[in-house]
């Protein structure tokens, strides 16, 4: 009831407020972003009394008072948050690859591979075919043909057999899990941000070479160039990430603050040399990580979470702002296919991995994990849509249906196989903490 009330005093508050300032929008929105950090908290909090992830509760409440419905949050309020939006982006991209340590990963590396493999290629060719198939119903994909339509539906494969480490570690984290199960479905999602931001770089580049973005020179697009764009991305990334390893071992010092200054320093550097910003950040994190000592890697990472928390609250809670009901009215008939062939593929793929990897049998169950997403799969349908004002929108309204769906029935899947497996721990207590690189031993 009191995150009842709470969200009820914030809306009358905001129609108090907001006409007073109608001619002043450096102060509109402002005044809005601190109005989502509050609003979309509360309906996130609702939402884990319900046993939902908060990601769920935030695009609940991006929809909730964005224009479809209260308009609260106004379509020129949402322009001028654009730049938080670039942020998260940039902070989702780098907290990914510092989840991963290389000698972590050549441990158990050979089963994961193998698993992740057999599944994202067989995910993704399988939503590129059904996107393909049904292109004359999709409004991204009406009017193209070729290809085009394929550039399309292959970028959409490519966000779409992404996974969500957040959602399985806070599962983990309340069951206190640890069986072959719980392990290897975390060593698997943490691999698999960096495979997905990987292929989607390389998808979106020759997307751009195919079908050139709004202002883009179609004569000036090269191989040289998308070259340059995953190349060049590395390479800073990588300069980036030896930078900061540098500064963590002699200076180390306010590191919440240093933690937004590198996520914001790498995004304008990425975009000034014209290379993949999505991948320099991944690239950078992953240097620091595994140049850095063990501490020194954890300080900037807990230091960039904490930095990030109202960030990712502002970002999801403006992605569901920007969802219209409408257009998502009309995409309803395409969800129930889609969302079943992903599901589909995940379970096939994910058997095939386990016969190729000669893993446990039990660990046929990890498929269940691999059905959430969240918030790098949101980061990567924000880029598309940056990238693509008209029709890389409409996708991104497409597949937050989609990861809205996937995030209900997600966590429910991940506990059922938990509990068939019997790896949650019985009896009372705290849960113990989740540390990703356990699942990589």
């Amino acid at each position: 009831m009191r995150r009842f009330v709470i969200l009820a005093l914030l809306f009358g508050a905001m129609q108090l407020v907001l006409p007073l300032g109608a001619g002043g929008h450096g102060s509109q929105w402002l005044l809005t972003f601190g109005f989502l950090i509050l609003a979309a908290y509360s309906v996130g909090e609702l939402a884990v009394g319900v046993r939902l992830p908060k990601i769920t509760g935030y695009l609940a409440a991006g929809v909730l008072f964005g224009p479809s419905l209260f308009n609260v949050v106004t379509t020129e309020a949402i322009g001028e948050l654009r730049p938080v939006s670039s942020l998260a982006i940039a902070l989702i991209a780098y907290l990914a690859g510092a989840e991963l340590r290389w000698q972590e990963v050549r441990k158990r590396g050979a089963t994961i591979m193998k698993i992740l493999s057999a599944e994202m290629v067989l995910g993704f060719i399988a939503l590129t075919a059904v996107l393909w198939t049904l292109g004359n119903h999709i409004p991204f994909l009406e009017e193209t043909t070729g290809a085009s339509r394929l550039a399309f539906a292959t970028l959409f494969g490519a966000v779409a057999v992404v996974h969500s480490p957040a959602v399985v570690m806070a599962l983990l984290s309340e069951t206190r899990a640890g069986g072959p199960v719980a392990r290897t479905t975390l060593g698997v999602v943490l691999v698999s941000d960096v495979v997905v931001v990987i292929l989607f770089s390389a998808m979106l580049a020759v997307t751009r070479a195919v079908v050139p973005t709004t202002g883009a020179n179609v004569a000036g697009v090269s191989l040289g160039m998308m070259v340059w764009e995953l190349g060049g991305a590395v390479l800073v990334g990588a300069l980036l990430g030896g930078a900061v390893a540098l500064y963590l071992r002699f200076v180390k010092h306010e590191l919440v603050l240093f933690a937004i200054v590198v996520a914001f320093f790498g995004m304008v550097i990425a975009r000034l040399v014209h290379v993949e910003t999505l991948l320099a950040l991944l690239t950078a994190g992953f240097v620091t990580e595994n140049l850095s000592r063990h501490e020194d890697g954890e300080a900037i990472r807990h230091a960039m979470e904490r930095s990030a928390a109202p960030v990712f609250v502002v970002f999801f809670a403006l992605a569901g702002a920007e969802m219209g009901l409408r257009e998502v009215a009309g995409f309803w008939p395409l969800l129930i296919p889609i969302v079943a062939v992903r599901t589909g593929a995940i379970w096939a793929g994910t058997r095939a991995g386990v016969r190729w990897a000669g893993a446990p049998p039990e660990t046929r169950r990890v498929w269940m994990g691999l059905v959430p997403q969240a918030g790098v799969a949101i980061g990567l349908a924000a880029a598309v849509a940056q990238a693509y004002p008209v029709r890389g929108a409409q996708m991104r309204t497409l597949f937050l249906a989609v990861v809205a769906i996937n995030q209900v029935i997600g966590p429910v899947l991940f506990r059922f196989a938990l509990n068939r497996s019997r790896e949650i721990v019985s009896g009372t207590g705290a849960p113990t903490p989740v540390e990703p690189h356990v699942a990589l031993e």
